[in-house]
């Protein structure tokens, strides 16, 4: 059955699946290796300290690398970070002195991984090359389409390299394994243990490894033996020639395991490999294209704003919603349950059944973050096309001219009984003018399967039983403009009785945004409400604030203007807390008591924790900001020559002390001597003071920049004394600085001959045939692959010379190597601090609301409003709520299975809405249920009068 991850939220797979599983094949090898030989050394030589350093390091990795863990962030930042956490977490590993009391020396794996790595890189770009010569001129498919692509180039190089290193590493080389003795010396508990137990325990299987590993090696992965196993061109490229023809010397004839690695006949396989895949298996991208249909009309109509074609309907129902946002899964839930013919929910303990509303009102920001014809057709349409679909002559690209445009054999608006929706446009959708609402909702019929037949970005809409809704354009300045205040003060007059009632629709609601930012907005809609239309609105509706709340009136001396205040902006975009607002009280001179809350007041603080335990997680990009400024604020304390006195104490105290010694001398540094740090320090205390809402006072917003600010320059200062410390110690136990800039080119060098022989002269010929690149290119290559080298030689220079010493060359390949390392402490440091402050900010001050629950994309809690006008002309509201929101669908069976009759509109369908949850119980209609339930009075004179009173209501 066909399934999908999400409806409309991007997702980014690995884009080299093949290259990813090779790895991970790579990487249980080397596990599997290592503990066949070393697992008895590690039990036995376990060292506390160096263990530490290693826990340190690998958990500073960790969380730099922990966002990219099983997720599909954007593939170009997470493969980089991928490959940038393995070269300088594996150069600094490879330094420290555990794996070599293991027997393991990476010096060799890695010079050699770097020398394959080169030499395949060579050969694979030079089939590159010939490959695309090939695809020009024609002699290869055009079917392939997709052309090899670089990145896989290198991610093949890199898998094969290291399964070489790993396999040569292990297994050894031919010559040398025969003057190796057969058996392993182990220690004589081990040796004992061995013979006793061996076939007793699963941990005598696990120790039997060793021999499962040498049938691997001698058997699986047998290196060739001699030249004549090779063939013709194998020879050649090995030993210059075609054959020795019986003078070649016995060493010449045999041949390093390498070297059956990385021979031509490899490189042919690999080239066989890439050229059948990009090849043979392009696939044709079948599109149908569809020409737009456009019309004129000769007349012009004036364009209406009254609609009163539902003013005579019968048992009456509509719905609410706002801020369909982003057009992932949280908004196809929502449209899911729009769509609904029926919705079984549970009220006062009673099931009832909630039809479908006849009209759908939609409270602005169609589409997040800005409008355009992509976020509306996409975010907006898609989803609500894949919840009730339109008609099948309606075509997506079609322009309404003269709306509305009624569907084949209705005559009238009025005999219309689908669905029909109604939008205002919010702030997002002002960014550009409104021409993307102008064209994609005024000049088109459908959304989805609810028909539009609105003309304007506003509206007036007579309902039943003398009930209107007054749908208001704000713009971005958060009032009406005069035409506005015009036409709807005229309607008022010429058709709103004494005795009707208004529910009023704008898309901020400025009852609350007035409170929290004490400002005074909507003056013309204040006027509106209060002196033209007195008591007779009943209801304001908004959007904006992305999650539930009602307030209703409590106490009035004057006349009630407006008797509920309702938020519901959970139509799809992210979530907005609640508990930011549950001390609003005072409107329009009346008193308004909180009624209800979605999500809960508490559940709501509850819900910010998030910013300390996943802002990084969430918002990886701000990696870029947060270890750039990190590394400017400590830039001028690099280096740190004097932390001897550091590693002096005996006791952990004595360590603490000394080191939050050198904490504060480092901070009395740059406020004193600094120009670099101390400037980093003083723009970000400006950014940090102007960061903080201008709700609270001036002395207040300074005082939490310089504890913000004071907060990032100590973990700072701290991760800089660590990076620091964690180098001292490494130099002073002849782990670094101590064989120069080429330190593991020379080591390589010093053994080549002795694993590598090389009678024949082919690395000379080589460097040869590349003018010396061949030979150099592996020496600097190594070199800036040591990076803890680099920093630690060029650190000691520094320390006993002066910075004056260096060159300005010099100096750049120093601060680089330092940022390098630098930046993975920094960047889960950043986001721990700022995802904290934050958490403070919102839960304790109440400031940065927006900023705190953006920051978490919280795509559950959603809901909407549903209304039902009752003969007694009263209104029932019911606002439904799905908790969790789900991210896995697949197509509804009902809905494929159902019967697909020609003209039959898509709402008279029994199963309108295509895609499902992929596990029933959590299907939006499954888990909707109702967070909120009350009944709107037409006329208080009528008998919810007193019912009002025995609620607490005006």
């Amino acid at each position: 059955m066909e399934r999908v991850r999400t409806i409309l939220t991007h997702t980014y797979p690995y884009p080299h699946e093949h290259s990813r599983h090779a790895i991970i094949a790579v990487f249980f090898g080397c596990l599997f290796f290592i503990s066949s030989d070393n697992m008895h050394t590690l039990i036995e030589k376990f060292s506390v300290k160096w263990w530490s350093m290693y826990a340190c390091l690998l958990g500073f990795f960790y969380f730099f690398s922990s966002p990219f863990i099983g997720k599909t962030i954007r593939p170009n930042y997470s493969n980089f970070s991928r490959w940038y956490i393995a070269w300088i977490l594996v150069a600094a590993l490879y330094h420290l002195p555990n794996f070599q009391s293991m027997g393991l020396d990476l010096r060799m794996n890695l010079s050699l991984f770097l020398t394959i790595y080169i030499s395949s890189i060579f050969f694979l770009v030079v089939f590159h090359i010939i490959f695309l010569c090939l695809w020009y001129v024609g002699l290869v498919s055009r079917v392939a389409g997709r052309r090899p692509e670089i990145l896989t180039i290198l991610q093949n190089c890199a898998v094969l390299s290291m399964a070489c290193c790993i396999f040569y590493s292990h297994c050894g080389n031919r010559a040398i394994l025969r003057q190796k003795p057969l058996g392993r010396q182990h220690s004589s508990w081990f040796s004992f243990w061995k013979r006793e137990h061996r076939h007793n325990t699963w941990l005598a299987k696990f120790i039997r490894m060793s021999e499962l590993k040498d049938q691997v090696c001698s058997s699986w992965f047998a290196p060739v033996g001699s030249a004549s196993d090779y063939p013709l061109l194998s020879k050649w490229f090995i030993y210059g020639e075609i054959a020795c023809n019986g003078s070649c010397p016995d060493s010449s004839n045999e041949i390093s395991p390498i070297y059956s690695l990385t021979s031509a006949d490899l490189f042919k396989t690999v080239f066989d490999l890439l050229v059948s895949v990009t090849v043979f298996v392009g696939r044709f991208d079948m599109r149908m294209l569809q020409a737009a249909m456009t019309k004129s009309c000769d007349g012009t109509k004036k364009e209406e704003l009254l609609y009163d074609h539902l003013a005579h309907k019968d048992k009456f129902w509509f719905d609410f919603m706002a801020d369909t946002g982003d057009g992932g899964n949280s908004s196809y839930a929502v449209a899911k349950l729009l769509a609904q013919p029926t919705i079984e929910v549970l009220v006062d303990g009673k099931a009832r059944p909630l039809p479908r509303g006849n009209v759908l009102l939609i409270g602005g920001d169609l589409a997040y973050p800005n409008p355009s014809s992509f976020t509306y057709e996409k975010r907006l349409f898609c989803p609500f096309e894949y919840a009730l679909q339109p008609p099948p002559w309606y075509k997506n690209d079609s322009i309404a001219v003269d709306k509305p445009e009624l569907p084949e054999g209705v005559k009238d608006l009025k005999d219309y009984d689908g669905p029909q929706c109604f939008l205002i446009p919010g702030n997002h959708d002002w960014f550009d003018g409104l021409n993307t609402f102008m064209r994609y909702i005024c000049h088109k019929s459908w959304l989805g399967g609810w028909f539009m037949p609105q003309k304007k970005s506003y509206f007036a809409l007579q309902l039943p039983q003398r009930w209107w809704v007054f749908g208001l354009d704000l713009a971005l300045h958060g009032d009406i403009d005069v035409d506005q205040f015009k036409f709807f003060s005229e309607l008022v007059k010429e058709k709103v009785e004494e005795d009707d009632a208004v529910i009023i629709i704008t898309h901020e609601p400025n009852w609350l945004l007035d409170w929290y930012w004490s400002c005074d907005t909507g003056k013309n809609v204040r006027h509106l409400i209060c002196d033209v239309l007195k008591d007779r609105c009943k209801l304001r509706m908004a959007g904006d604030l992305h999650h539930y709340m009602r307030h209703s009136c409590t106490q009035s001396d004057g006349p009630t203007h407006v008797q509920h205040l309702l938020v519901n902006g959970c139509g799809g975009a992210f979530l907005h807390p609640t508990h930011v607002f549950s001390k609003f009280s005072k409107f329009y001179g009346a008193s308004y008591g909180s009624k209800a809350a979605y999500p809960s007041f508490d559940d709501s603080s509850k819900i910010a924790l998030g910013n300390i335990l996943k802002f990084r997680k969430k918002n990886w990009q701000f990696d870029f900001i947060g270890g750039i400024i990190y590394f400017i604020l400590v830039f001028s304390l690099f280096p740190q020559c004097k932390l001897a006195h550091i590693l002096r104490g005996d006791s952990f105290s004595g360590h603490l002390e000394s080191f939050l010694g050198t904490v504060w001398s480092a901070f009395v540094y740059v406020m004193e001597q600094s120009y670099v740090s101390f400037t980093g320090v003083l723009m970000l205390l400006i950014s940090a003071i102007i960061f903080v809402p201008s709700k609270i006072s001036r002395k207040k917003r300074v005082l939490i920049g310089v504890l913000h600010v004071a907060a990032h320059l100590m973990a700072a200062l701290i991760l800089m004394l660590m990076l620091e410390l964690g180098i001292e110690i490494c130099i002073q136990h002849n782990l670094l600085a101590n064989s120069g800039y080429h330190s593991l080119y020379q080591w390589y060098k010093s053994v080549e001959s002795e694993h590598f022989p090389d009678p024949t002269g082919l690395r000379a010929r080589i460097e040869q045939w590349t003018f010396g690149l061949y030979p150099a290119c592996i020496k600097y290559l190594m070199s800036a692959f040591d990076v803890p080298e680099v920093m630690a030689v060029t650190r000691t220079n520094i320390c006993k010379e002066g910075m004056e010493s260096l060159s300005r060359s010099g100096a750049v390949i120093y601060y680089a190597s330092v940022f390098l390392y630098f930046w993975v402490f920094s960047t889960p440091v950043v986001s721990l601090v700022f995802g904290s402050y934050l958490y403070i900010c919102i839960n304790w001050l109440h400031i940065h609301f927006d900023e705190a629950f953006s920051s978490l994309r919280i795509a559950n809690y959603k809901s909407f409003t549903r209304f039902h006008i009752k003969e007694n002309k009263d209104i029932e509201v019911f606002t439904l709520a799905v908790d969790k929101v789900p991210k896995d669908w697949k197509l509804d069976k009902d809905w494929d299975s159902e019967p697909k009759q020609s003209g039959v509109m898509s709402h008279k369908r029994k199963y309108p809405s295509k895609w499902c949850a992929s596990t029933s119980q959590q299907d939006p209609v499954a888990t909707v249920k109702v967070v909120d339930y009350f009944v709107i009075h037409r006329s208080q004179k009528q008998n919810g009068e007193s019912s009002q009173k025995q609620n607490g209501e005006c």
